[in-house]
């Protein structure tokens, strides 16, 4: 494996990471907040989320922990903590850690080759790794959760107004169905 795979795995992944933050970009504190789905997902909730995992993945796992304590993470903390912002978080604080999580996992890249091992122990059995395989699993986890991003090759290319029409008419149609 060469450095260039590290370089390429590593934009994508910072890519996927600034999709995920800009969906809290015009959103006020109720919208970034409120349930989605049946599960409780929320954007912050995923922003707070994916900043946790990133500590732990391109941190803990190469021995390079953050000097950052993450509460949710104790044994007594209640499941799926990392998952929700209490109304006491504030939005800054989550940024604040996204912001870390983001420079911590950028210098554990940076310092380690693209074949340097780890240990995730949560793994089980498949627990030694290297830092080719969970840039991977990163990259894969932080798209699925930021979804798709309005300036994804992929995506149509139009611009804020245009994204805002385009969500107005989704909007309507949506309820329109309820309202049937």
């Amino acid at each position: 494996m060469d450095a260039d795979a590290k370089t390429t795995l590593h934009r994508y992944l910072r890519g996927q990471r600034d999709g995920l933050v800009g969906k809290l970009d015009g959103l006020d504190e109720y919208d970034v907040r409120r349930p989605l789905t049946g599960t409780g997902t929320n954007l912050l909730g995923l922003v707070k989320h994916v900043a946790s995992v990133q500590v732990g993945y391109l941190g803990e796992v190469f021995g390079r922990p953050s000097p950052r304590e993450l509460p949710w993470f104790a044994d007594d903390a209640e499941p799926d903590a990392d998952l929700w912002v209490p109304a006491d978080e504030s939005r800054a604080s989550v940024l604040d850690l996204w912001e870390h999580s983001a420079e911590h996992a950028d210098a554990t890249v940076d310092a380690l080759p693209i074949d340097a091992v780890g240990d995730v122990p949560w793994w089980g059995e498949r627990r030694r790794v290297t830092l080719h395989q969970v840039l991977e699993h990163l990259l894969a986890e932080v798209a699925r959760h930021a979804g798709l991003v309005a300036d994804d090759p992929n995506v149509s290319s139009r611009s804020p107004a245009e994204w805002a029409a385009h969500t107005a008419r989704i909007e309507q149609a949506a309820r329109e169905v309820a309202g049937r």
